[in-house]
């Protein structure tokens, strides 16, 4: 396809009013990008997260794309050298939001359906480098927002190339995450104290007791609105971590004792809710 032709068909599909115009310059450049080194290998490109909520906020928010292709991408591919290449010519392009990029490159047979024993698949990520990561349970949870939200720059509707998750599905994953992540980094001594940290944590578990009331699944947003409504004695420090969502000063010791107390009380009441110790 002609570069020309190419590039007005990239523009046409980023022109969707969900999508914020100051993203759509670094979201052409991927897609652009991606169908250079991949070619036929790309089946599909996604966006999930704020951009697919409508809670995109420029201080903190990530651009997060998950890429399905025809085949897995290993380490011995020469497209996975490729694709770290290609994400540091974007990283340097000057272009709003180019270091924000979060994503992963997940063959076709994996992404269906989530499977721990193929889970290790090609991601980067605007704190870590390009490389072969372990996708945890809270994939589920990323292929249900991709197949019932998601915005596609590429390929056919999410739908088509995932399976139904359901209530239970979501549920199972979050409380794996609760046992397999949370309660780790929450009672660990070296947890890092900055403000974003706490805040992205205080976010994260009300969006997972949200989950596992309503088998379903919401934006942090919009989690916290209905944690601060049926947990009043929350509020407060709720509210504390979404104007420190993008912070990433350190906190006070106060702060950081009331975030870490509320946390604890989350944390055991999802585990409760998942019948967990």
């Amino acid at each position: 396809m002609p570069r020309l032709v190419m590039l007005v068909g990239v523009a046409k599909m980023l022109s969707s009013e969900r999508l914020p115009e100051a993203v759509r310059p670094v979201l052409a450049l991927l897609l652009n990008s991606i169908r250079d080194v991949l070619g036929g290998q790309l089946v599909g490109l996604y966006l999930y997260g704020s951009l697919s909520s409508g809670d995109f906020n420029p201080a903190s928010s990530d651009v997060d794309f998950v890429a399905v292709t025809r085949d897995a991408i290993t380490e011995n591919d020469p497209a996975f050298e490729q694709l770290r290449q290609m994400h540091g010519r974007i990283a340097a392009s000057g272009l709003p939001f180019a270091t924000n990029l979060e994503g992963s490159y997940i063959p076709h047979a994996a992404w269906r359906r989530y499977n721990p024993a193929d889970a290790h698949h090609p991601t980067i990520g605007h704190d870590w480098p390009f490389k072969l990561s372990f996708h945890d349970a809270n994939w589920v949870i990323e292929r249900a927002i991709v197949r019932e939200r998601g915005v596609v720059l590429y390929g056919p509707p999410p739908e088509a190339l995932t399976d139904p998750i359901s209530p239970e599905q979501l549920r199972a994953a979050t409380c794996q995450q609760l046992a397999d992540v949370w309660r780790r980094r929450i009672e660990d001594p070296d947890w890092p104290r900055a403000g974003m940290y706490a805040a992205f944590a205080m976010l994260t578990l009300c969006r997972a007791l949200y989950t596992l009331q309503h088998g379903a699944f919401c934006s942090k947003p919009v989690a916290a609105v209905w944690t601060a409504q049926t947990h009043p004695a929350w509020a407060p420090v709720i509210a504390w971590a979404e104007a420190h969502r993008a912070d990433h000063e350190e906190t006070t010791p106060a702060e950081f004792a009331e975030a870490i107390a509320m946390l604890r009380e989350a944390l055991a009441e999802a585990r409760s809710l998942c019948g967990q110790q």
